[in-house]
């Protein structure tokens, strides 16, 4: 039954099983009206070298990294290197963090090297969808 604001719950994200690791997707552009706000969740839990390029985007992005476990989310075994900037200022992450790539900031790579315990990636984008800066938008999967 179609109520008056039920188009704003999203039951069931998309989900989708890419290489080592389980993700949900909620995109501005499908799953919102076009809200520029998107947001994947990435479970991960063995080592994973997810972002192998240096890249940036027309968009604000954070991430959360933090353990899997929503009882205890700071047991975090986990040791993950990212690189920030054009010089591509090394990071070593070892427990967990939250990141700011503000919109144009050059980031990558990002290697989840180190996995002893799952781990989530929430990555969240000021965007309706996902695009690398100049480049047109990664092609989303059909709304449930």
């Amino acid at each position: 039954m179609e109520t008056k604001y039920g188009k704003y719950l999203v039951t069931e994200p998309k989900g989708k099983l890419q290489g080592a690791f389980p993700r949900w997707i909620l995109y501005g552009a499908r799953d919102f009206e076009g809200a520029e706000f998107s947001q994947r969740i990435h479970y991960l839990a063995e080592p994973y070298f997810m972002i192998k390029e240096a890249h940036s985007h027309d968009f604000d992005q954070f991430y959360l990294i933090c353990g899997a476990d929503f009882a205890n989310p700071w047991d975090f075994h986990a040791e993950i290197e990212f690189c920030l900037g054009k010089e591509e200022e090394l990071h070593i992450i070892t427990a967990p963090t939250a990141v700011h790539i503000p919109k144009g900031m050059i980031h990558g790579p990002l290697n989840f090297k180190k996995i002893e315990k799952p781990i989530l990636l929430i990555d969240s984008l000021l965007s309706a969808q996902y695009a690398l800066a100049g480049k047109p938008p990664t092609q989303m999967p059909e709304k449930h």
